[in-house]
């Protein structure tokens, strides 16, 4: 085993503890990591995404058995983010996605604040929340997600926060969501790229496979307003790196 794919494990595992307890941020660490190999935006998004088929198929067990799942939530965001996901695959498969990366980051950054200062509020927040605006809003965090990498999680699981959704039924249903949503990402990207890199992907595979079962059961035992405020910390700092280097 090469320092390369050892690295690549620890950031699988690392990445998908984070996504699972928090409903967010898989894609930007590992594609992050990608990125730090020389590896092209497109290719490395390739990559995260097909690891993600194994690690949130997994994690969405996970919060089905901890019933974490709201079913109507789940179906919605489904069906748009992988409408979205494809079209956001396609678009970066031909097109260089480093030009949207700037503006991503800066609606995170802005969104991952408004969250921190609700959790300091301590805003109420309700199991039956409207899901009106699901269905745009994961056809978005579909495209943007496949288009820039990731941000699927922190995209949609912070505005349906945000609006006030439980954080426990958000990220239980985003998460479940998001196998559907990686499943046609990659699917796209070996049609218009072709296999590459396998190793990478295994890399992450292992690593998130074995961190997956431990998300539900985290996220289950931490009260709404903590997770919250680590949802609004992780948004802004992951956002605030990400346009940081954007900009550089």
């Amino acid at each position: 085993m090469t320092l390369e794919f050892a690295l690549l494990v620890a950031v699988g595992f690392f990445a998908q503890l984070v996504d699972g307890a928090l409903g967010m941020a898989f894609g930007l660490i590992a594609t992050t990591a990608m990125l730090s190999l020389g590896l092209p935006p497109a290719q490395a998004s390739a990559a995260t995404h097909t690891a993600e088929v194994f690690t949130t198929g997994i994690s969405g067990l996970s919060h089905l058995y901890f019933r974490n799942i709201d079913p109507r939530l789940f179906v919605t965001l489904s069906l748009a983010g992988v409408v979205g996901g494809v079209l956001g695959a396609y678009f970066l498969s031909n097109i260089d996605g480093e030009a949207i990366r700037p503006f991503i980051a800066a609606y995170l950054l802005v969104l991952g604040l408004f969250i921190l200062g609700k959790a300091f509020r301590r805003s109420p927040t309700t199991e039956d929340a409207r899901t009106t605006h699901a269905a745009p809003l994961g056809l978005v965090g579909g495209f943007l997600d496949a288009a820039g990498g990731g941000g699927w999680g922190p995209m949609v699981t912070s505005t349906l926060i945000g609006s006030g959704h439980a954080p426990r039924r958000v990220i239980g249903s985003v998460n479940a969501a998001e196998f559907f949503v990686t499943v046609a990402v990659s699917t796209t990207f070996f049609i218009e790229l072709g296999a590459s890199h396998l190793s990478h992907i295994a890399a992450l595979i292992i690593g998130g496979v074995l961190a997956a079962p431990f998300g539900g059961y985290v996220v289950r035992h931490l009260r709404p307003h903590v997770l919250m405020g680590i949802v609004g910390l992780l948004v802004s700092s992951l956002a605030l790196i990400q346009l940081i280097r954007a900009l550089a």
